[in-house]
């Protein structure tokens, strides 16, 4: 049996300062590194950050990867650029026969975060990594919402709560 536990992301602090709750200006620039492997499914998760970026006001910019195990690389070159407030790396692996599957996530990971954490830029992992098709379909668009929409969506609402975080404390 499955127990909703994700709310709809209100949570409340009295009496303290919340940091990063306030949007980030109309207009704001998000990469989109996306993988062409599954593009069956990855076009979707690319239909779904382009959604998110609409109904937030930012600009979007789309960086084709070869696979997964690149995004990390193109996620770091994007957030190193400094045009981006945020980058959602989008991408799907799907168990195989082999090993090759433990290898690619495990990496695809480490290298998205990476981006971000060398470069102090957002990255946002919207990569799927399925044991079906179906469930891949499921999560682009399907019965479990869509990832891409939610990794910009991640992307934006942490680059306001960095801008929050670094902004001098002008408590007296």
């Amino acid at each position: 049996m499955s127990v909703e536990t994700h709310g709809d992301g209100t949570l409340s602090s009295p009496g303290a300062r919340v940091l990063g709750s306030a949007a980030l200006p109309h207009g704001a620039r998000v990469a989109v590194v996306v993988s062409r492997y599954h593009s069956l499914v990855t076009q979707r998760l690319l239909d779904g950050a382009h959604e998110a970026a609409r109904a937030r006001g930012a600009e979007l910019d789309v960086i084709v990867s070869p696979g997964a195990f690149e995004l990390g690389i193109l996620a770091l070159e994007a957030a190193r650029s400094g045009r981006y407030a945020g980058v959602a790396a989008l991408g799907c692996v799907i168990r195989g026969d082999t090993s090759h599957y433990d290898y690619v996530c495990s990496e695809c990971a480490r290298g998205v975060l990476q981006a971000g954490l060398e470069t102090g830029v957002p990255v946002a992992f919207g990569v799927l990594t399925c044991e079906t098709a179906e469930q891949a379909f499921a999560r682009a668009g399907g019965t479990a919402g869509n990832k891409g929409f939610e990794a910009v969506e991640t992307a934006l609402d942490t680059a306001a709560a960095l801008e929050g975080v670094r902004a001098p404390d002008r408590r007296s």
